[in-house]
């Protein structure tokens, strides 16, 4: 397993992307609304980057062979989809909840961010698993201390979800992850508890926290345009995601924060 440190020159590049996507998505957050069609963001997403000089991360993304190109330049999953839905010619209805999951490369180095953004006004079990998801997000970034070790982050993630919603499952099939000039580096990092300390985070490590949490159960499919993921009892399924920097003496760097 091969770690990449970043110096801090190229942290500051990645500052640059991250700032790229955390923006764009608080403009997504923005446009939000019963009646918008997920067209319409997407087609945003293309405007907005190429103002800003950015490459779309996502478009023709191909992790495997046995997966076709991804074809858009942001992931859409909306209620009881998880991750990796493919924006349509879809209108979203009040009380839906929807995740938008972005990447942008500028200079060469990719920024990684998520939300999840209500839809009008959502019921309150909705608002609930929102609010436990994304808090889970905050435990694990201030668990990312230099000298400590990778499991005390994916902890830190566990116990938060557990303490706020022991109902709800972590989805364990998907995980965070390094980031750098590359979407998808070393180390993996799951939204659970580990049986092992795992790598030491260092001064440089960049590293794309995202826990996903389900109402129902952990369990998920995939559907058969080969990427969109979705709960396999239906159930609503929430996915928060910063892309954040390892810094030594202080707190972890959070670097798609708009």
């Amino acid at each position: 397993m091969t770690i990449i440190i970043k110096s801090d020159d190229e942290v500051k590049i990645m500052r640059e992307a991250g700032q790229i996507v955390g923006q764009t998505l608080q403009q997504i957050r923005e446009m939000v609304k019963p009646g918008i069609n997920l067209l319409e963001i997407e087609s945003f997403v293309e405007e907005e980057f190429k103002r800003r000089g950015a490459v779309e991360t996502f478009r023709n993304y191909k992790p495997g062979p046995q997966f076709p190109p991804y074809p858009s330049n942001v992931c859409a999953s909306v209620n009881d989809e998880l991750v990796h839905g493919i924006p349509t010619d879809r209108v979203l209805n009040e009380g839906d909840i929807v995740t938008f999951d972005l990447g942008a490369t500028y200079k060469g180095f990719v920024g990684d961010s998520a939300i999840t953004v209500p839809v009008g006004e959502i019921s309150d079990e909705a608002k609930n698993l929102l609010k436990v998801t994304e808090e889970s997000l905050f435990a694990g970034i201030k668990a990312a201390q230099a000298g400590d070790h990778l499991n005390d982050i994916c902890t830190a993630i566990e116990e938060s979800i557990l303490a706020s919603a022991s109902n709800y499952s972590i989805v364990t099939n998907y995980v965070g992850h390094g980031v750098g000039r590359e979407m998808h580096e070393e180390p993996q990092v799951p939204n659970y508890r580990l049986a092992f300390k795992g790598p030491r985070l260092r001064h440089g490590l960049v590293l794309a926290l995202e826990p996903m949490v389900n109402v129902g159960t952990p369990e998920t499919y995939e559907c058969e345009d080969g990427w969109t993921v979705r709960t396999a009892d239906g159930t609503l399924s929430c996915h928060f995601e910063h892309t954040i920097a390892i810094r030594e003496g202080r707190e972890a760097e959070v670097l798609t924060l708009p």
